[in-house]
């Protein structure tokens, strides 16, 4: 499915929730990686805000990606954030949703 490219040029971001490791399978902890660079795939909260508006997005990026120490309330810029459309059948049960991925996180903006 086609991604799309999010303009935070004008927003506020902080973060949320700190990083943690995204994984495959919750049962095992086997943690995800980029298929292309074998990086870890980590999960990060972040609340944008814009236009007067402010929503919360879980954003997968890359563990090199990822600065040491981000805490919630640190403000960051998202480099290359882009959001794609899912869905998925596990037992019967279509899911959908759109997921959002990011190059990196950068503290300090």
């Amino acid at each position: 499915m086609p991604s799309f490219k999010i303009d935070t040029s004008t927003a506020v971001v902080f973060v949320a929730t700190a990083p943690t490791p995204k994984l495959v399978n919750k049962q095992t902890g086997e943690i995800a990686i980029d298929r292309e660079t074998q990086a870890k795939l980590m999960t990060v909260g972040l609340l944008i805000s814009d236009e007067g508006e402010g929503n919360l997005y879980q954003v997968t990026v890359p563990e090199t990606g990822v600065p040491e120490g981000l805490t919630p309330g640190t403000p960051v810029s998202v480099v290359g954030l882009k959001a794609r459309d899912w869905e998925n059948t596990f037992n019967g049960q279509t899911r959908h949703g759109i997921s959002f991925r990011a190059t990196a996180v950068v503290a300090g903006a």
